[in-house]
């Protein structure tokens, strides 16, 4: 099977009752087939366990799943990366930054944080693509650089976490101040300390939402 017909194997799945409900979800933003998770894992497992013979990431697989237009397909290509994320290298983060400003929300976005993790733990310098991402124009690239780190846990570089939200402090964009919250909230687990002590310092600048957020297990 070639990446073509596994596509349209999985269309032939569609679902145009539930289609309806997940684009509703999604408030419109997406095409949807109607496929939920489950059976998305399921339909995928075997067509991945080829591929990963290869012991190397195909590119071209994800960017042929990107261009489709049923969501699903880039649910897939997230989960095809999570599955080979062994394989990810340095040079990579350039194709994953395309990749979260591409046809962008939470639901696709927030499965690249733990690919980047992964790419932190090959090459430290990811740490300071991160500060760069930071300051993006985009605000998907500044939600990913926020909470990269999550679950970290003694792995957490603070300088990063702590810098990586200072630049975006004092803003009123929804999906960067529930970020900072909930990088804030997953550290406090680990070092409550760290997270009082910034909550303290920032309070003037931090949103209502972040604060409500971070202050969660504290």
């Amino acid at each position: 099977m070639n990446h073509y017909e596994f596509i349209n194997s999985i269309k032939t799945y569609e679902n145009l009752n539930k289609s309806e409900k997940m684009s509703a979800y999604m408030r419109g933003k997406f095409e949807f087939l109607g496929i939920n998770a489950p059976l998305r894992y399921a339909l995928e497992k075997e067509y991945f366990k080829e591929l990963k013979t290869s012991r190397k990431i195909d590119w071209d697989f994800v960017e042929i799943l990107w261009k489709e237009e049923q969501r699903e397909f880039q649910y897939i290509a997230t989960d095809y990366l999570n599955n080979m994320k062994n394989y990810l290298k340095y040079e990579d983060l350039d194709k994953l930054y395309k990749l979260i400003k591409s046809k962008s929300w939470w639901d696709s976005v927030d499965n690249f944080p733990r690919l980047i993790s992964k790419i932190v733990d090959i090459d430290k310098n990811t740490n300071t693509a991160m500060g760069k991402w930071s300051r993006d124009g985009n605000l998907w690239i500044r939600r990913v650089s926020i909470i990269y780190q999550l679950h970290r846990k003694d792995k957490t570089n603070e300088e990063f976490l702590e810098r990586n939200i200072l630049n975006n402090l004092n803003g009123n964009e929804f999906f960067i101040n529930k970020a900072i919250g909930w990088a804030l909230r997953d550290y406090s687990k680990y070092n409550s300390a760290f997270v009082r002590e910034f909550i303290d310092e920032n309070r003037e600048n931090l949103s209502t939402l972040s604060i409500k957020e971070a202050s969660k297990y504290l």
